[in-house]
């Protein structure tokens, strides 16, 4: 039968956890969609892979240029939680967001869906070949990918870095249905993509008190084992 977690191993896992930091990746990008989707916006998905909530404030990008002097700021979304994951669509239009939301998941969308926006000059994803790079508010990278052309013709796959390559890594495998989430998007089977794939996972305090937990049920099992009431 398994063996119960010591109360020291678990005193160690609490450690790690309240230890590791926050790891963002840009985990999917859809550069075909401003001219191969029903809202007309490219978009990619931003998500925390660590153990600690990310404070989004002025956080910005841009595309393979890789600079801060033409990175634009992105918009809509203050925060990601621990494993958490937001799109961001280019687009100056207000409405534009929930017309992803609609394509996507029609009037399914899942609860704490994140949607938020980016806009300017000279930050369009092209689809013969580009790259998004993130920024936080003091214009340090967090993130950055690089990726080759995309599908001409449908059906449209998003570029999938679900696996949350290294920093700076390229990026070529297309989403497929069933795979990493993925799914064809409601409101248009042209489109392939796992838009908010990720969901949130526990921080640091709560991983504290599950493990503590676990500790206390190992006490209890061994004053079982050895008869004390």
């Amino acid at each position: 039968m398994p063996r119960l977690l010591s109360a020291s191993f678990a005193a160690g896992l609490v450690v790690a956890a309240a230890s590791a930091s926050a790891q963002v990746r840009i985990t999917e990008v859809a550069p075909w969609a401003s001219g191969n989707a029903p809202y007309a916006a490219d978009w990619f998905e931003l998500t925390n892979l660590g153990t600690t909530s990310v404070d989004l404030s002025g956080w910005k990008m841009d595309d393979n240029s890789f600079g801060t002097g033409n990175a634009v700021a992105l918009s809509g979304v203050a925060s990601l939680l621990p494993g958490e994951s937001a799109v961001f669509i280019e687009t100056a239009d207000p409405a534009r967001p929930q017309a992803f939301i609609s394509t996507w998941f029609g009037v399914l969308a899942p609860p704490g869906l994140k949607v938020g926006t980016y806009s300017g000059s000279a930050v369009g994803l092209g689809t013969g070949g580009d790259g998004v790079v993130v920024y936080n508010g003091s214009n340090v990278e967090q993130a950055r990918v690089s990726f080759g052309a995309s599908p001409s013709s449908a059906p449209f796959a998003t570029f999938d870095n679900t696996a949350g390559l290294v920093n700076g890594a390229t990026i070529s495998l297309l989403s497929v249905a069933g795979v990493n989430g993925a799914f064809v998007a409601i409101g248009n089977p042209n489109e392939i993509g796992s838009p908010f794939g990720v969901q949130p996972i526990p921080e640091p305090g709560e991983w504290a008190f599950m493990l503590a937990g676990l500790g206390l049920a190992a006490a209890m099992a061994r004053r079982r084992r050895d008869g004390v009431a």
